[in-house]
Order: C-alpha cells, then sequence, then structure tokens
C-alpha cells in the first residue's frame, strides 16, 4: 500500500514538474544566448537532440510511421513549431527582450488557438462554424489588458523594440498555427519517431540560416551547460515526461497548468538573472492567466 501511495503521489506530480521544465526552456535562452547566435544554438541542438532520439528508438525498436504522407505533415509541424517557435523565441531574447515577457506573449498561443477553432470550426463540417462565446471575448481583452499591464513600463526602457517584439510575434504565429496544423493533419504515433522527423525537418530549415551567423560560439560552462540542458532535459525529457503524461491520461493536467507557465519564467528570470517583476507585472500575469483559462475552457455554441 505504501508503494502504491507513493506511485500515486509520483503520477501527480509530474505535470507540475513537466511545467516547471517547460518554464526553464525560456530561461536557458538567456544563460546560452551570450556565448552563441541563436540558430547556431538552436542547430546544435536539434543535431544532438536527433542523435539522442535515433539511439532510443533503435533500442526500443518503435515503428515509423508507414504513411509518407503523414512524414510531410510532420515535417511542417517541426518547421513551424521547431524552427518557427524556438527560432523566434531565441532571436527575441538574443535581440534583448526578457524571458518572462517572451513568455508571457508566446504564452497567448491556447487563446489564439481556441478562438481560431471557434471562429472557422473544422472544414468540411455540414454545419457552419460555430460562434465564439461572450467569455471567450472577454478572455481575449482581459488577456489585452494583462499583456499591457506587463509590457507597457519596459516599452520606454528598452527591453522591447519593434525587432524583438516582431520576433516573439513570430513565434506566437509559428507555435499557433503548428498546433492547429498537427490537430488536424498530423495522425496519432510514438512521439519519439514523431519528434525525430520534426527535428530533422527544423534542422534542415535552420541549418542554412545559422551558417549566415558571424558570431561564434564561444565554448564556456553556461554554454555547455545550457546545451546541456536543451537536450537532455528539455528535448528527451519533456518528450518523455509529456509521453508519459499522455499514457496515463494526465494531458489533461498540464493543459491547465500551462497557465503557469509565465509567472513562473519570470520569477526565476528574477531569481536567476534580476529582471525586473513588479506589482504590476503579476497583476497582469494573473490576468493573461485568468484570460487563457476562460478562453480555453468556454463552451461554444
Amino acid at each position: 500500500m505504501a508503494v502504491t501511495s507513493r506511485r500515486g503521489t509520483l503520477i501527480r506530480a509530474m505535470p507540475w514538474v513537466f511545467v516547471l521544465i517547460w518554464s526553464t526552456g525560456f530561461v536557458v535562452a538567456r544563460f546560452g544566448m551570450p556565448y552563441a547566435p541563436p540558430l547556431t544554438f538552436l542547430s546544435i541542438r536539434y543535431a544532438l537532440s536527433l542523435v539522442c532520439f535515433l539511439a532510443w528508438i533503435r533500442l526500443a525498436r518503435v515503428d515509423w510511421p508507414s504513411d509518407p504522407v503523414q512524414w510531410g505533415h510532420l515535417a511542417v509541424v517541426g518547421v513551424l513549431i521547431h524552427a518557427g517557435y524556438l527560432g523566434g523565441v531565441w532571436s527575441a531574447v538574443k535581440a534583448g527582450i526578457g524571458a518572462g515577457t517572451v513568455a508571457l506573449l508566446v504564452g497567448l498561443q491556447p487563446v489564439l488557438t481556441a478562438l481560431w477553432s471557434s471562429w472557422i470550426g473544422a472544414r468540411g463540417q455540414a454545419v457552419p462554424p460555430a460562434r465564439a462565446p461572450t467569455s471567450q471575448w472577454l478572455g481575449l481583452a482581459l488577456g489585452l489588458l494583462g499583456i499591457t499591464l506587463v509590457v507597457w513600463h519596459k516599452l520606454g526602457g528598452g527591453e522591447i523594440t519593434p525587432s524583438n517584439l516582431a520576433l516573439a510575434v513570430i513565434a506566437l504565429l509559428s507555435i499557433t498555427i503548428g498546433t492547429l496544423y498537427q490537430k488536424r493533419f498530423v495522425a496519432a504515433c510514438d512521439v519519439r519517431t514523431a519528434s525525430a522527423i520534426q527535428l530533422s525537418a527544423a534542422l534542415i530549415v535552420s541549418l542554412p540560416l545559422a551558417m549566415l551567423e558571424t558570431e561564434p560560439v564561444v565554448w564556456r560552462p553556461p554554454m555547455v551547460g545550457a546545451l546541456a540542458w536543451s537536450v537532455l532535459v528539455l528535448t528527451l525529457g519533456g518528450s518523455s515526461l509529456l509521453y508519459l503524461l499522455i499514457q496515463r491520461g494526465a494531458a489533461t493536467a498540464v493543459t491547465s497548468l500551462m497557465y503557469l507557465v509565465p509567472p513562473c519564467t519570470a520569477a526565476l528570470a528574477w531569481l536567476l538573472f534580476d529582471e525586473s517583476f513588479t506589482g504590476s507585472m503579476a497583476l497582469g500575469m494573473l490576468l493573461t492567466a485568468i484570460a487563457v483559462a476562460m478562453v480555453v475552457r468556454a463552451p461554444v455554441r
């Protein structure tokens, strides 16, 4: 009974651990960016992660997707979610935006996804697209208010510029479109083979762009640590943990706890990098978390 109780406690804690791991992704960007250009760092990360996944797939004897069309769909998702999303986030951090700020901006992805699904609906259905309920519109307005509270005082301080804000928006649009595309076109398959295909596509797109970067890679302990954390913890550990959560039916818990990623990232950035974390920022992040919850959980009429 004691062993069963401990196992149950560990399973209940897994979604929280996953969200904490996800939050560190933005912080790791702050650690790695002083020592490498963003696309070069990410290309190295993709290559090392791909090697690890291929070894894992071979040892586990996992079957690859049998449909060539699914390979193409997974490649598109890899370009959007890895090359587009991570490339935008890391480039924005390199351009000076704070980890907490960029986490908040791209944290609006569930809002855009839910609203798009409500407005457009699924293609091929005989019924007209569903309208977004009032609570979703209120959630969107509340989210914009929360972001305004966080971002407003940073506009005049030099942290947010048109260029790094544009990079953050590119990351937001990439993760949103990638998520919608995956829901519509990607069939269920093993997460390890799916990750390998997605990473391969992201590497093919990112590597030529990385070769245009002129800043050298400085192999110092923070750089090595950031790269090791990105590969072993974020890519392999995060994917494995998500796989286990889905297998145990805890994916809904992860979705709910994702609302905590921006404030968790802001707290880590405040502790590690002394990024500003004022009362208005805390209020703005709280409002944004509530907004995401309202939009995602609102029923569609």
